[in-house]
């Protein structure tokens, strides 16, 4: 039960952490932004479970980027082109894919990726008891 309660309060504060960015940089969100940064940032957090403190920071960094990358174009897909919800586009931006995902948000999701693993891993520490975290960075 108390897994349970880990893994739902962090998909709740990734989702609404996310919704309050996306309504900082473009000045508002979707409900389906809510589950996707959930999603998301269970699954950053997950890096440290599965692969040791030792792998590079730089590391969990890519992975983050291509796994934000990947459920944002599932997402994409089902939401804005099987669904037609309109919930993103990125059709004018350079490199994309569909219009769904783009080499700059990409980049942006890399940048990104260390904050969410760094605050998950400091969430699990200091409210369930987990190992204190520590980072190599290459």
């Amino acid at each position: 039960m108390a897994k349970i309660f880990k893994y739902l309060f962090l998909f709740f504060f990734g989702g609404i952490s996310y919704i309050l960015i996306e309504i900082l940089w473009r000045g508002y969100s979707h409900w389906s932004m809510f589950v996707l940064g959930g999603l998301c940032f269970v699954l950053l957090g997950l890096i440290n479970e599965k692969y040791t403190w030792d792998i590079p920071l730089y590391i969990q960094m890519l992975i983050g980027a291509f796994t934000i990358t990947l459920l944002e174009f599932i997402s994409g897909c089902i939401l804005n082109l099987w669904l037609h919800l309109n919930v993103w586009s990125y059709s004018n931006m350079p490199y994309n894919i569909l219009g769904q995902i783009c080499l700059p948000y990409m980049i942006l999701w890399f940048l990104l990726s260390p904050v969410c693993i760094i605050v998950d891993d400091y969430i699990r520490y200091l409210f369930f008891d987990e190992e204190k975290p520590h980072y190599t960075l290459f």
